[in-house]
């Protein structure tokens, strides 16, 4: 790690290399800072409009060198259509969503680990325990809620997010992989932006879009899209009709 330095009264610090985990062969970096206090809440806002993600009570940017493939990404609520969605809303019309406290259950941890076993089983999370899920939750300086998706009573999906003035910030989602077949990752997107359309917030955060990653290119399929460059943030050219 080297020295720190300030930018507004903030103290940032920047990592030391180590192997990026989308892109073989590259180095990541990272600036970050640690939230928390009073001015929490604005501080992880304005870092939000700058590029960052949360993990916890750390607020980081990517910072690596001759690479810039990661870009912060976000939907503009009020530009968005979701009729070429229609069939895949309407196939988790049973979905009953309920925003809860960033707190944690033995419930959610089985779904968690179900979805890690069957998806990321060589990923970074692989071996997270139950207390490491709790932490990733529960230990947030800001507004943060858990959002439950159950189908009869049955738990299908979760998605924690930061809640600011004016925006929705996905942090993490996972879902049951016996329930595939319905796109819950996609739903969860689409539904974020539906409930933030429908209570007036301008933006959903979506995290980083990391050109040449197989495993965000999802994110692209999201339209209108912006993503943060050095001049701002500046919608991204629409995909090809026949792209998925």
């Amino acid at each position: 790690m080297t020295k720190p330095f300030q930018s507004e009264s903030k103290e940032f610090f920047l990592t030391s290399p180590t192997p990026c985990p989308y892109l073989p062969g590259r180095q990541e970096r990272k600036i970050f800072t640690f939230l928390g206090g009073k001015d929490a809440e604005i501080v992880n806002a304005d870092l939000s409009e700058r590029g960052f993600r949360r993990s916890q009570n750390i607020a980081y940017l990517p910072a690596c060198d001759r690479c810039r493939a990661c870009r912060s990404v976000r939907v503009p609520v009020a530009d968005f259509s979701s009729r070429r969605w229609k069939r895949l809303i309407g196939r988790n019309r049973d979905l009953v969503r309920t925003v809860l406290p960033a707190k944690t259950t033995a419930e959610q941890f089985g779904v968690l680990r179900s979805y890690l076993d069957a998806r990321h089983a060589e990923g970074g999370m692989a071996d997270m325990t139950a207390l490491d899920y709790a932490a990733m939750v529960e230990q947030t300086p800001v507004s943060t809620e858990v959002v439950e998706y159950r189908e009869g009573g049955e738990l299908i999906a979760c998605s924690l997010r930061d809640r600011f003035e004016g925006a929705l910030s996905m942090v993490y989602s996972f879902f049951d992989p016996a329930a595939s077949k319905r796109s819950p990752g996609t739903f969860m997107i689409l539904d974020h932006i539906i409930e933030a359309a429908e209570t007036g917030l301008d933006y959903v955060y979506l995290g980083y879009w990391i050109e040449g990653s197989r495993k965000m290119d999802y994110k692209r399929r999201f339209t209108p899209l912006e993503a943060l460059t050095s001049t701002g943030w500046q919608t991204l050219p629409r995909l090809p009709r026949n792209r998925p």
